[in-house]
């Protein structure tokens, strides 16, 4: 089983910023709440946190699903902004 959110790598390699404790409880937070609601629980979403801001990656299936994940973020407390990168599955770019 994959995890679809998965945690900040650990322990620390240097080749990254350190994860400020913020950030990995906000990453972890917003995780929860993607994995507890009935739209996004199954969907391929990485949440990644840097100074509160949110960034949402991966597929999702519609949609409505990429606006309920950016809205479920946005009800965190503590977070800054989000950033919105979901894209859907079979988007094609550029009219191809």
């Amino acid at each position: 089983m994959v995890m679809p959110w998965p945690y900040p790598e650990f322990p620390y390699t240097g080749r990254e910023p350190e994860p400020d404790d913020a950030d990995t409880r906000l990453a972890s937070l917003v995780a929860q709440r993607l994995s507890a609601d009935w739209t996004t629980r199954r969907q391929q979403i990485t949440v990644t946190v840097q100074n509160r801001v949110v960034i949402l990656a991966g597929l999702v299936a519609d949609p409505e699903t990429r606006l309920v994940a950016a809205e479920l973020a946005w009800d965190v407390p503590g977070v800054f902004d989000v950033c919105n990168a979901l894209r859907l599955y079979g988007g094609r770019r550029g009219g191809r």
